[in-house]
């Protein structure tokens, strides 16, 4: 197993330890806003266990997934709504 991943987060490639969810992945680029609610507030990482559902963003095409239940995986694409 590596032990740095590499992947693209709003088409800027990031590098994190192995093991990494992509929540503090977005936190470590400096991303504070991953979505926005149906009122257009902005939305981060609020719990950080996968409770809220407020950590949403696009993963290689598939919406609505939670980043911080998500471990970084080499070359993967991910958009927030920053």
């Amino acid at each position: 197993m590596a032990d740095r991943v590499t992947l693209t987060i709003n088409d800027r490639r990031i590098h994190v330890p192995a093991g990494t969810v992509v929540s503090v992945a977005i936190a470590r680029a400096g991303i504070t806003r991953l979505r926005r609610s149906v009122t257009g507030e902005p939305r981060g990482t609020f719990c950080g266990m996968g409770i809220c559902f407020e950590c949403r963003v696009t993963i290689n095409g598939q919406t609505q997934i939670r980043s911080c239940q998500t471990i970084c995986q080499p070359g993967m694409d991910v958009r927030t709504d920053e």
